[in-house]
């Protein structure tokens, strides 16, 4: 596996607004390779550019998921701002116009998004036994103590 494992429970803060990214390709057709094959292909370019401008970007982390027919990157980031300014951004433009003009309207290829702005104390998380994951790459990692051992007082829901 090669990530260290963390024993116990753990949760990550939520004293500051987030942003979940969530974009994917579904392949409709396994035999049009020449239409989803530069989808699939156009994103480790973009994912390396994040990565490699994570502060300037305000791209914070990201999970990769991969099916039989679709992908699915979950990504966290700082801000709607720093996340549209990012669409806008040549690597992006590019990717998108080449999206366009090969495949278009062609149903050999389906892409999603979507996006969920999380303003603070709106959201909370649980790792038990795992290695740093999810959103726990993107904020403080920490242990879940008695005072936030619940969801509810995670989420500072008074009871």
């Amino acid at each position: 596996m090669g990530k260290k494992l963390y024993t116990g429970r753990y949760t990550t803060d939520n004293d500051e607004d987030i942003v979940v990214f969530l974009i994917g390709m579904r392949i409709n057709n396994r035999l049009a390779i020449r239409k989803w094959f530069p989808v699939f292909k156009a994103m480790p370019p973009m994912i390396r550019e994040l990565y490699e401008n994570k502060e300037e970007l305000g791209f914070l982390s990201m999970e990769s998921f991969f099916g039989l027919r679709t992908t699915l990157l979950i990504t966290y980031w700082r801000s709607i701002e720093d996340l549209l300014a990012y669409a806008k951004g040549q690597k992006h433009v590019t990717a998108w116009r080449e999206f366009n003009k090969k495949v278009g309207d062609n149903k050999a290829v389906g892409i999603y998004h979507e996006t969920y702005f999380v303003t603070k104390g709106n959201y909370e998380s649980v790792y038990g036994n795992m290695p740093i994951y999810g959103l726990a790459k993107a904020k403080n990692h920490r242990l879940i103590t008695s005072n936030i051992r619940t969801a509810k007082k995670r989420l500072s829901v008074k009871e």
